[in-house]
């Protein structure tokens, strides 16, 4: 609190403010201040306000051993001055008895004896006051139910009686009446009793998250999977990192570990670690560790025991040493209450939830479906994921295996890698012995081999800088093996690895232009390159000069190398012709199409003379790309066409994946969605016959994504998105992963799926990574922004207005980017207004005013503007109205300048739009002379309605008309002149659909 409050306005307005507040420490202290600052004033009223506050914070904040102490003040108060009670405090005083019983249940060192002094404190103040006895039995109840004895009488006294104005809330009522039955083993009943508030019917401050919590289970039990998935999404949104909820945590962890998800588990405990420490509550820490430990034992039995976990703060934990000091705690707090409680009943429903076995084998949560593999660090599973293809020989005999790792490394065979993997682990034994054979060569010679094979591992994953010097490393190492041949490939790799670096770094922030082999980028921009550019290539552009200089270097390299092999050739060759086809894919010019084709041309005639089927193949394939990209689709479907048929006859068969993969990206350029589903697909399935890391699995689901999607089946291109993404974060290509996630999100969001695009993006916006600030904060961003407009469309304004603000006030920083900076601020200043801050949201809309006049956003700020101005005529009225049209004044002014600045919109017209607000926004302010003014404007802006987009907006704008005219001037005969000949032109016109909301209203009129 930065300043005490001098008097007591000041002290209420504090209390209003820490109100707003989230429950947790800042509050808690701030209520602490505010009772001290409270004492200070001669106002026992005020007094009382302050520690009502505390008490909140303390119940809500999950320190129950400090509620009954502010509640005893409290009481004290009461009968020493009870006149300073009013009837709202009277009332809060008597309801808050069930908050001090709650709080003692909670308190094992509390004796049982005084949770009974409690109960029989609260029924003789109850009976004093001639208050109904419901809310006492209640308490009876669940101490019964916290002893687990004497329950079923207790439930009858309660249940059976009359409820009264301090009852606990129906939503709650409805809990405890579930929790029965299910305690009795009544797993129907107790849904069914659960169901107002499971649909959302009954709410609190709990509920609907402590019910939806309990009910995970029994939903599995009868069968309903996928109300028990929906659920749990929702339901964990409403408890995740609140320690007052810790409990309800813990009942998630559990429904992950006995569905299959323990890797989401995993997670889900990581980001709740604070309630190790954090939860005051010996009765909610029991239930949060015991949660926990169900989750922990089910990943140590499935032989995870070494993950590591998030535990205790001060020092590192693995799954199985977490567990242990989880079950040693957790054991001690249950024995701690069953021996105040006189009973076994904690000790025994622990042993029952730690007995649980998994009720399904799989159930997948969320879109980021992931295995405990998936999580393992990367040092701890193998480079290459399990494929349905029988993992390749290794040879035991050391000679053996070096000479068939560079046999297959010679062909680009994908089992390469597995010879590499092996060897690379012998060499790096302190007793490793190298061979003594002539066909070995010596030692300098393998390691330099491993180097190049590393580097190559490293460019695939855009390493390029870690790519080249590990080349030159290795072409060190070449020239003291005497191998001046490899030595040559080394540095060409490495030539291309540093010019692939110079692109990506000009063209950071530009997504589509990577640095892959153009086979891979074929279709990305299939138009044509233009004459212009033919004519005045940019040879200055540092991207095509990279590339120009790496290309005529290794021409270089290639004629000073004496004594190549053919395979030596051949790869020279191929990197040639590659670092041609990647200045082609990214200056697009003319000029740079023919230099290609020889390189290309001279790479297959000298692989076709020398019989190397794999160079062969790849000068198809980069002549097939290079058709693409010169704008030639149809010879380029052709050549591949002839290439598919090769590779099927003659092989190489691991090269048959990514040039389906082509073939299906140049049939979605040709706009054949089936076509290209159908090569995708089949790309897919015999990738699996090869080790991960031999094909770019993760593009051919992203492309299978865009496929499907043409076809209509959004669903299925969630699937492929999510996946694909998964693969690029195991291949470390983390930027281009949460890229991918953002399309899924939004995507799931369009689709309607808020809650699993909500719990996507909380699960990446917790990853390591992006919580130490290492991705790009411009792409994090992005993904706060898609999670703020799901909780919007999820209907929590709250949680969406905050992060809202947050991002607003971080673009405001931006200045590279006003544009954004303007969309952002303008949707913030509409949440805000949605939240009645009107003060607020006009700082937000003039904040995106100032950033639209730097970088124009003429249409998204029309919208908001134009919405700040209808949600404050409606709220507000006539009270409002200044205000709202000072809005649409804004609103006007960006209209005139789109006209200026002959933009057009992607909606409707804004002068349209800006007309029928002005009449919307005089009619709540009950202008409706004006507003109807305004909508005949509208009107005539619109003209007929002969397309069917214009259809709806002119109906609307007639019913509105209508009802103004007819029901609020009160003349209803031109008002039904209006609507009938409205009806009959749309009617004419097929529109029947937009009619029906003008007949209902002409009827009415004519009824009354």
């Amino acid at each position: 609190m930065p300043t005490a409050p001098q008097n007591t306005d000041e002290l209420y307005q504090a209390l209003q403010e820490n109100d707003r507040r989230p429950y947790g420490r800042t509050r808690t202290v701030t209520a602490e201040e505010l009772v001290d600052a409270a004492e200070q004033f001669d106002e026992p009223r005020a007094l009382v306000h302050a520690l009502l506050e505390l008490q909140e914070a303390y119940t809500y904040g999950s320190e129950p051993r400090k509620s009954p102490v502010v509640f005893a003040r409290l009481l004290n108060l009461f009968d020493e001055q009870p006149d300073v009670f009013d009837d709202r405090l009277r009332h809060l005083l008597f309801w808050r008895f069930k908050w001090v019983g709650h709080a003692l249940r909670q308190l094992p060192e509390v004796p049982l004896t005084g949770l009974r002094q409690w109960l029989t404190e609260m029924r003789d103040r109850y009976e004093k006051a001639d208050l109904g006895l419901q809310p006492y039995y209640g308490q009876a109840y669940q101490l019964a139910a916290h002893l687990g004895e004497g329950a079923t009488l207790a439930y009858e006294l309660w249940a059976s009686r009359t409820r009264t104005q301090l009852s606990d809330c129906e939503a709650c009522e409805i809990c405890e009446r579930a929790l029965y039955h299910l305690m009795e083993g009544d797993d129907e009943r107790a849904l069914s009793v659960w169901e107002p508030v499971l649909a959302g019917k009954e709410s609190c401050q709990e509920e609907p998250a402590r019910s939806v919590s309990y009910a995970l289970l029994p939903l599995l039990r009868t069968g309903r999977t996928d109300r028990a998935r929906d659920l749990h999404l929702a339901g964990y949104r409403g408890c995740r990192r609140n320690a007052s909820m810790s409990q309800e945590v813990g009942r998630h962890l559990e429904f992950c570990a006995l569905t299959g998800n323990e890797a989401r588990g995993l997670e889900l405990l990581a980001e709740n670690r604070i309630m190790f420490d954090e939860v005051d509550s010996p009765l909610d820490q029991l239930g949060f560790l015991t949660g926990a430990e169900v989750l922990l034992q089910r990943v140590e039995s499935l032989g995870h025991g070494e993950l590591p976990a998030a535990g205790y703060a001060g020092r590192t934990w693995t799954v199985a040493d977490l567990r242990a000091e989880v079950r040693r705690r957790a054991d001690d707090l249950a024995a701690r209450f069953d021996a105040r409680n006189g009973t076994t009943a904690h000790a025994d429903r622990r042993r029952a939830r730690l007995d649980r076995a998994p009720l399904v084998d799989t159930l997948e949560l969320t879109l980021r479906a992931r295995a405990l593999d998936d999580v393992a660090p990367a040092a701890a599973i193998p480079a290459t994921a399990p494929t349905s293809r029988t993992a390749a020989a290794v040879p035991d005999a050391l000679p053996e295996l070096i000479v068939r790792a560079r046999a297959l490394d010679e062909q680009g065979h994908p089992d390469a890698q597995a010879c590499w993997a092996r060897l690379r682990t012998l060499v790096a034994a302190r007793d490793y012995t190298h061979p003594d054979d002539p066909a070995v060569g010596p030692l300098v010679r393998l390691r330099a081999d491993l180097l190049a094979e590393e580097a190559s591992r490293a460019g695939d994953k855009d390493e390029f800088t870690d790519a080249a010097d590990l080349h030159e490393e290795a072409a060190a190492l070449y020239d003291d093996a005497g191998e001046a041949g490899q030595a040559a490939l080394a540095r060409a790799c490495a030539l291309l690895a540093l010019a692939e670096k110079a692109v990506a770094d000009a063209s950071a922030g530009n997504a589509g232009e990577g640095a892959d082999v153009p086979a891979e980028n074929a279709t990305q921009g299939t138009d044509a390159p233009s004459e212009s550019a033919g004519n005045d290539v940019d040879a200055t552009d540092p991207k095509v000069a990279a590339l120009t200089a790496a290309h005529a270097s290794m021409v270089r390299l290639h004629e000073e190398t004496p004594d190549l092999t053919p395979s030596q050739e051949a790869r020279l060759l191929r990197l040639r012709a590659t670092a041609l086809g990647l200045r082609l894919q990214t200056s697009r010019s003319e000029e740079h199409v023919a230099p290609v084709q020889a390189e290309i041309d001279k790479l297959l005639a000298f692989a076709t003379e020398h019989d190397i089927a794999v160079q062969v193949s790849g000068a198809l394939l980069l002549r097939t790309s290079t058709h693409a990209l010169s704008g030639d689709l149809p010879t380029a479907v052709t050549e591949i066409d002839a290439l598919l048929d090769r590779l099927k006859s003659e092989g190489p068969a691991w090269h048959l994946p990514r040039t389906l993969g082509l073939r299906g990206r140049l049939q979605l350029a040709l706009h054949d969605a089936q076509a290209a589903q159908a090569d995708l697909a089949e790309g897919l399935r015999l990738a699996a016959e090869w080790p991960a890391d031999a094909v770019d699995t993760a593009r051919l689901h992203g492309d299978l994504a865009e496929a499907v999607m043409h076809l209509g089946r959004p669903d299925e291109a969630l699937r492929h998105l999510t996946r694909s993404a998964e693969l690029e974060l195991r291949q470390g290509s983390r930027t281009d992963a949460y890229c991918t996630y953002t399309n899924a999100a939004q995507l799931s969001l369009d689709l309607g799926r808020v809650e699993d695009c909500i719990a996507l993006l909380d699960s990446l916006l917790a990853e390591p990574d992006v919580a130490a600030g290492d991705i790009d904060d411009r792409l994090v961003a992005q993904l706060r922004l898609t999670r703020a407009r799901a909780l919007h469309a999820g209907e929590d304004l709250k949680a969406a207005t905050a992060e809202f603000v947050a991002l607003a006030a971080e673009s405001a920083g931006w200045g590279d980017d006003p544009g954004s900076h303007a969309m952002i601020a303008a949707e913030t200043a509409v949440l805000l207004g949605e939240s009645g801050e009107f003060d607020r949201a006009r700082e937000a809309a003039d904040q995106a005013l100032a950033a639209h006049a730097r970088a124009p956003r003429y249409e998204h700020l029309s919208n908001s503007l134009r919405e700040l101005a209808r949600l404050q005529a409606q709220q507000q009225g006539p009270h409002g109205l200044d205000s709202a049209r000072a809005f649409l004044t804004d609103a006007g002014r960006i209209a005139d300048e789109a006209r200026t600045a002959e933009f057009e919109t992607h909606g409707r017209s804004l002068d349209t739009a800006l007309a029928y607000e002005h009449g919307r926004v005089a009619a709540y302010a009950g202008e409706y002379e004006e507003a109807l003014i305004a909508l005949d404007k509208a009107l005539a802006l619109l003209g007929d309605p002969n397309r069917d987009d214009d259809a709806g907006e002119w109906a609307e704008c007639i019913r509105l008309a209508g009802a103004v005219e007819g029901l609020y001037l009160e003349r209803p005969a031109p008002a039904l002149t209006r609507l009938e000949a409205a009806i009959a032109q749309l009617t004419a016109l097929g529109h029947t659909e937009e009619a029906e909301a003008l007949t209902s209203l002409a009827t009415r009129l004519r009824d009354e």
